[in-house]
């Protein structure tokens, strides 16, 4: 018999979280569901069966930099009631482990007829930080609000996910670069094996994420690799139109390797990265960019690299592979008052003096800064300083990559829908309006966890079911009406239709019209590219 390697606590941490959570001990309460990697015990909350840290792939520290393999299969019952490690990275939620390839499951129960959609989540952090502990992002409610199996993907990040080795090791690294994007691959192939056992549906597999879930989904969109593996997304403030080209990328494995002092002509110099510890790495990510100075830290993301990514996700039009797969695209009104606000509070107190500067820095395109300035003014001639900076980095970064991805699927004919979500957070005086991260308790139904920006009161629950509703209506029939919501139709070149959910939800034509074809003025340069 082959047990898999150690997960985030053992079993005896997870028998004690069954009993702490006062499971009785008869077999209803500790369902068993049988992968074709090995039998897993989950538990009972609330009716809903819970299965946390499943592994579906092996340890990478042994596979560093490389693609993941399944895990060894093992034979007696592994207990999944707590979370797994996060994956290493730097920040509040290092350093993780790079045994990171687990995933959790929600399920009203396990009837393998039952054959309900599922809807796998990808975390946010971009693809730097993030884990599946968040308890915005638990799929409790989700999973008995829309009968629907709720999955949820940890997976290799930062340097451990995207360092691009392969122009400087061809032989040992060919899929560096893509190495989490690999690992997403790998999770979705055992959705498809193992959903089914779960109560879940393989033929109606539903992709969402978050920022950079998000983006890492938009990859998977153009990943020969992932065709058939999905069958309907939704992105939320996550858009990957273009990716890192192959020098790029290698300009900033060079600048890493050598903050680690390794020179990778050196003989042995492969080795030596290999046996490097795992906080030696994560200490070198704060390494300053060689190709954009002005991001700080490294840039790790997805390289087109004719494995994982032969073109670019969203350029030069939309990927043909998924033409037929519906998709929604959704921003949230002001992304960037949580985005850089949080780093700079002093931008909401600004002077008219601050702006130029501070817009040049910040709108992440090469756009004059008077010019912003003077169109926002003549828009809105109210508008104050900070609520300008705000609006237009919003524009001009974070939605401008939705713009180009429902411009590019609406030219190709397919099926797609576009929200925005205005309702505002009633935190902090309402300082953040509707900011980056503030639609995920909504879809996730946990209005009260930790970390939420929507609130709880009568509009924020009911802006919850209608977002929710809508998720749940794709993954069940591919269309995201549904008698909770006003008709929402699917985006046009002509109409740029949108749904603002708000307190009063509703559809707009071509909302912030004035900045789309401001910011369309110049090209789409995406961090990465």
């Amino acid at each position: 018999m082959t047990q898999p390697t150690r997960r985030d606590a053992g079993k005896a941490v997870a028998a004690s979280a069954l009993a702490l959570a006062g499971f009785g001990a008869s077999a209803s309460d500790w369902p068993l569901v049988h992968t074709n990697c090995g039998p897993v015990r989950g538990f009972v909350d609330r009716g809903v069966h819970v299965f946390l840290g499943v592994r579906y792939g092996a340890d990478t520290r042994a596979l560093r930099f490389r693609k993941p393999l399944a895990p060894t299969p093992w034979n007696e019952p592994v207990e999944a009631a707590a979370f797994a490690p996060a994956a290493a990275q730097a920040g509040a939620l290092g350093p993780g482990s790079e045994d990171c390839l687990f995933l959790n499951v929600w399920t009203p129960n396990t009837d393998p007829e039952a054959r309900r959609p599922a809807m796998v989540y990808f975390h946010g952090g971009g693809y730097a930080t993030g884990s599946t502990a968040d308890p915005q992002t638990d799929g409790l409610q989700l999973a008995r609000a829309g009968d629907v199996v709720v999955v949820t993907i940890g997976h290799r990040l930062n340097a451990f996910g995207y360092l691009s080795l392969r122009l400087l090791f061809p032989e040992r690294a060919p899929d560096s670069g893509n190495a989490g994007q690999w690992d997403l691959d790998l999770a979705l192939r055992w959705v498809r094996d193992n959903i089914a056992a779960f109560g879940g549906d393989p033929g109606r597999v539903m992709l969402f994420g978050q920022s950079g879930g998000g983006a890492k989904i938009a990859t998977l969109m153009a990943s020969p690799a992932a065709r058939g593996l999905f069958h309907a997304s939704a992105t939320m403030s996550g858009q990957q139109v273009t990716a890192s080209g192959p020098l790029n990328a290698a300009q900033r494995a060079g600048a890493f390797l050598d903050a680690l002092g390794i020179d990778p002509r050196a003989p042995g110099a492969w080795g030596a990265l290999d046996a490097l510890e795992a906080e030696k790495l994560i200490g070198a990510l704060s390494t300053p960019d060689p190709v954009d100075p002005s991001r700080g830290g490294i840039y790790f993301g997805p390289v087109v690299d004719g494995g994982m990514l032969a073109r670019h996700p969203f350029w030069p039009e939309a990927p043909a592979q998924s033409a037929d797969i519906p998709m929604i695209l959704g921003n949230t009104r002001d992304e960037t008052r949580s985005l850089i606000g949080r780093a700079e509070p002093s931008a909401f107190t600004l002077r008219p003096d601050d702006l130029p500067a501070l817009l040049a820095r910040h709108m992440r395109c090469d756009i004059d800064p008077n010019l912003v300035i003077e169109t926002y003014r003549r828009e809105k001639p109210d508008i104050s300083p900070s609520d300008l900076f705000f609006d237009a980095t919003t524009a001009a970064r974070s939605w401008r990559g939705q713009v180009e991805e429902a411009d590019a699927r609406a030219r190709q004919g397919a099926r797609t829908w576009v929200y925005r979500y205005d309702l505002p957070s009633p935190l902090d005086g309402g300082r953040w309006g509707a900011p980056h991260t503030i639609d995920i308790a909504p879809v996730f139904g946990t209005l009260g966890a930790q970390g939420a920006y929507a609130g709880s009161d009568n509009d924020a629950r009911r802006v919850s079911a209608e977002l929710m509703g809508a998720l749940i209506a794709l993954a069940r029939t591919g269309d995201p009406d549904h008698k909770g919501l006003p008709h929402w139709p699917a985006y046009t070149l002509a109409h740029r239709e949108t749904m603002l959910f708000d307190r009063r939800t509703r559809v707009a034509s071509d909302p912030r019209s004035f900045a789309r074809t401001l910011f369309a003025s110049v090209p789409f340069i995406q961090w990465g590219t």
